[in-house]
């Protein structure tokens, strides 16, 4: 599978080779992440996706369910992960500062911005060209 990215370029990935079987439905009778992002940005007629970079495998498999239920994709832009010090990405559920909290600490977006470094995790997905 093929799809270009508006941020990472083109991208390519075999699947059951960079990603195997996943869930649709889940056995508590509701439907996995995949196929509700899809139904739902279809519904909501969402023309372009933006994500972290860790998220761009997850992009094969919602193609597919694009595919399946003939509905078109909408385009999509992975950016780079913002990083703490250690290379951890920086997230509401391990109590990372946001930028509110940075901000009231006297920190000028520039600042911020050259505090975190930023690279992009994409998983097994290999970028073409």
């Amino acid at each position: 599978m093929e799809f270009v990215d508006q941020s990472a370029g083109p991208q390519r990935a075999v699947a059951g080779v960079d990603f195997g079987d996943f869930l649709v439905w889940r056995k508590d009778n509701v439907p996995a992440y995949q196929l509700a992002v899809v139904v739902d940005d279809a519904a909501m007629r969402i023309s372009e996706v933006v994500r972290g970079a860790d998220l761009l495998l997850s992009t094969f498999r919602q193609l597919l369910i694009y595919r399946a239920l003939d509905l078109t994709p909408p385009q999509f832009c992975h950016e780079p992960l913002v990083l703490d010090s250690l290379g951890k990405r920086l997230a509401k559920r391990t109590h990372a500062h946001n930028l509110r909290e940075l901000r009231a600490a006297g920190l000028t977006p520039n600042e911020i911005r050259g505090r975190f470094a930023t690279t992009p995790k994409v998983g097994r997905a290999t970028a073409l060209g």
